[in-house]
This record gives structure tokens, sequence and C-alpha cells, in this order.
């Protein structure tokens, strides 16, 4: 029983690495999903001034009609937003705030002013104090033109809270901390406890790796103190950047539930073991006379420690991903339907037209068009119909996933052929695909591949390669043809 335990610890040990992986990654694609949100919203905010700066009362200098155009553009942001105009030294002409401009108060900021005079192209600030209010801001600007020259600098000041409601929407979970930083690494936005941590700088441990790259995935201690599994992503058209972490608390916690849970189910086996160990110790010091009760005891013990090992199993796999389980029982969905084929020819040997149509059931079933089999009638042994029923199945679950079969367009042609030039006939199987997404090589091979080529080479004694062509995938599996009996 002791490396039975071991065992169960060490599955559900890399069971937690692999959960922690896929967190990662998932945090990684969210912090993403969460840019592209940001970098919309400012896209929206950009493409509103530089209508603003079309218009023919600002180009003309008739800023009372302006103030109505420039409040009509404040209506779709709340209160708290404010436009401003500038010019080239930073002396304000309009303010939305007020229609006394004899006492406005100089630009802030007018870093941003030159550049937009400079570059003649948008600007979005860090966070600064705005010379009106006084407080924390940001500022998304744009050139104001007149004859090809740049005469003023149209500011927008956008509510704060329109970047906090966009992290409280787009935070997955309360397990979860995500932020907006500015492009010198000061919290503008964040959940959970955003007015605490407005302003302040990052977290040491984010702050230091934040600026070696535009994106990465490390681990970190946020503000609070917590620790996360975290990644961070920077916006091309901002600089701002969004990082987001899931709580590590929350990633080990399984961890220890299942080590508990297989060490409570080991002790009680653990203690059966002892107990059952010391009554045969026993009754073997008996004589031979309880021989056969002693077998016939052992056997019913071993069925039960079977049966609890199943349990163990069954425990242990419950914290596996979606993924992976989707994974596991397909490939059991597949190995079942050659059996279930082959029980119904008593064990005699199957088609392979009808192998491998069981094997692209769940595929045919939308789009049966999509698929063209072709080849001649093949007898097979049992032997090659289980092995060549999972081989097409993983095939079609990768063309599923990445290839001809994860879009509308993509088709698939499956042809075989037998070889009889050879001492034993062989038998050659091509899928190929066409119309699916743009074909690149995996950077590393995964499950799937490998079962392929080792089931081909050590189960068929043949051969699996896989073809990455810029029309489609070409995968070929060749092998000997056993005695279909």
């Amino acid at each position: 029983m002791l490396p039975l335990i071991v065992f169960a610890v060490g599955i559900a040990v890399y069971n937690y690495k692999q959960d922690r992986s896929d967190a990662t990654r998932r945090v990684l694609e969210n912090v993403r999903s969460m840019r592209l949100v940001m970098d919309s919203e400012v896209q929206r905010m950009t493409g509103g001034l530089q209508v603003l700066a079309l218009t023919n009362s600002l180009r003309n200098d008739d800023f009372p009609n302006f103030r109505r155009i420039a409040l009509g553009f404040l209506d779709q942001y709340g209160k708290g937003g404010l436009v401003l105009i500038s010019d080239r030294k930073g002396r304000l002409l309009f303010s939305s705030a007020t229609e006394d401009t004899a006492s406005l108060p100089p630009r802030g900021n007018l870093e941003i002013v030159e550049k937009v005079f400079a570059t003649r192209a948008p600007q979005y600030s860090d966070l600064f104090t705005g010379a009106l209010n006084g407080r924390q801001v940001l500022t998304v600007e744009v050139p104001v033109f007149r004859n090809g020259e740049v005469i003023y600098d149209l500011c927008f000041s956008p509510p704060i809270n329109i970047f906090q409601d966009l992290v409280e929407k787009q935070r997955p979970d309360r397990q979860w901390t995500v932020s907006l930083l500015d492009a010198k690494g000061t919290v503008f936005a964040r959940a959970p406890n955003p007015s605490e941590t407005f302003g302040k700088r990052a977290s040491p441990s984010l702050y230091a790796e934040m600026f070696r790259s535009d994106e990465a995935a490390l681990p970190t201690v946020s503000l609070d103190g917590v620790a996360l599994a975290a990644a961070y992503t920077r916006s091309g058209l901002t600089g701002w950047t969004v990082a987001a972490g899931v709580a590590e608390s929350s990633l080990i916690a399984p961890l220890w539930r299942n080590i508990a849970i297989t060490s409570l189910i080991g002790g009680i086996l653990l203690l059966t073991g002892l107990t059952f160990a010391v009554r045969m110790a026993t009754t073997i010091a008996r004589g031979e006379m309880l021989h056969d009760l002693l077998i016939e005891e052992l056997n019913h013990r071993v069925k039960n420690t079977l049966a609890l090992m199943q349990a163990i199993a069954v425990q242990t796999f419950r914290s596996a991903s979606r993924e992976e389980r989707a994974k596991f029982e397909g490939r059991l969905g597949a190995l079942a339907e050659a059996h279930n084929l082959l029980s119904q020819e008593k064990w005699a040997g199957s088609e392979l037209k009808e192998v491998i149509t069981r094997a692209l059931q769940p595929f045919l079933l939308n789009a049966p068009e999509r698929i063209r089999m072709d080849g001649p009638a093949v007898p097979l042994s049992p032997r090659l119909a289980v092995v060549l029923s999972m081989i097409v199945h993983e095939i079609a679950t990768n063309a599923a996933k990445y290839g001809a079969l994860s879009n509308e367009t993509g088709r698939v042609t499956l042809d075989w052929e037998v070889i009889a030039d050879t001492p034993k006939p062989r038998l050659r199987l091509i899928w190929s695909e066409i119309g699916g997404p743009p074909v690149t090589a995996p950077v590393r091979r995964g499950f799937g591949s490998r079962l392929i080529e080792r089931s081909a080479r050590d189960q068929l004694g043949g051969e699996a390669t896989v073809d990455f062509l810029p029309r489609g995938v070409v995968c070929t599996v060749t092998c000997a043809l056993d005695e279909a009996r």
C-alpha cells in the first residue's frame, strides 16, 4: 500500500502543477483580453476627440459654439470629464468647466503638450495632478490642424471611474487581482481595494519585471500582500499596462485536499492491511489445515483493495481540468467503440471503413460532407482495429481543435490503400486537410502526437508521419496487415 499511496500523491502533485500551468496561461489570456477592451475604450475616446478637432467652430476659434459641442461629447461619459484647449505654450484657451477663460491657470503636464505639437499625433498621459481640479488625472490629447499646421492641443480628461468600471467588469471572480497601470507603473484602477492603492506604484516584484518586456507571466506578491500567479501585458497604443493574478492559495487548496483524502484512505488501507497481516500470520501458525480458507480470504481482500484503489483514482482525478477529462473520455470512447464493433463481429476482426466510421462518428454528425473517405475493403484483425481506431480518433481530435475541422470551410480527405509488393501486405492510410486555419508547425509535440507515433511504431510495427504543409496537415500511417481472424 505504501507505493500505492506514494503514486496517488504523485498524481495529485502532477495535477496541481498542470492546474497551475493552466491557471498561468489563463491569466495571460485574460490580461490580453482586458488590454484589448481598454484599448478599444481609449480608441473610442480618441476618435471622438479627433471628430471634435475637425469642427469648424474650433478651427475658426468660435469657442462659445464649440462649448455646446464639447458638452455633448462629455455627456456620454458622465460627471467628472473635462475638455481643455491649449496652445503650444500651454496657455488654456478653453475649459468645459468654466466660461471664464481669463482666470484659467496654465496647463499642467506641459511635456505631453509639446509631444502633441512635435509628433502631430494623439498622445496618452501618465497619472498627474490636474491644474484645474487638483486631482490625479489621465488625459487623451489630439492635435487640432489649420492649413496643415497644428494650432491647438485638444485635451480630454476622462472620469477615472470609467477605468475602474472596466476593471470590475473584466475581473473573473473575487480570487483575482486586476490592476491598470500607467507607463510609469502607477496604479490608476484596481480591484480589490481601489481607493487604498490608487496612485501607488506597482508591487516591487511586478515593477521590476514590467520594464524588461512588454508581456510576461510571473509569480508575484500584490500590494495587499497576497501571493499571486500573475501576468501582465503593455498596450502598444497608450503604453499603459494591464496586470492580473489569481491567488496562489486558490490553486494549492485542491492539492492539499487531495493529499489529505489520499492519506486518509491510504491510512485506512494500511491499518486494514496490517490487521489482516496479523490475522494471516496467526492463522498460518495454526497449521496447513486452514490453507484453502486463507487463499479464499486473500482473494477477497485483493478484490476489496482493487475497489478501494479505484475509489482513490476517482477522487484524485476530480481536480483534473475539463480539457484533460475530455481528452481522456474521448480516448476511452474511441477504444470502447472499437471494442463494441469487435464484439458485434464476435472478435473475428472488422472492416477498415467501419472502424474509421465509428471513430469519426462524433465529427460526422454536423457536417458529414466535410470528411471524404475512399479506399478498398480491408479486413482487420482485432488488434489492428483497436489501435487504428485510437489513431484516427487522435488525428480527428487535433483537426477539430487546430486544423480543418476547427472552422466552417475546412475539409478532410481520408484515403487508404493496400501495398502488396512486400513480403507482407501493408496498409497505408493518408489523412489530408485543406481549407483550415493557417498551418504552423507546433513548438513541441503534445501527448496526442506522441500517442499516434508510438502506437504506429510499437503496436503496429509501422510508422506515422505528420507534414505541416501550407495547404494543410497531412498525416500518413503505414503498418503491416495481420490476418483478420
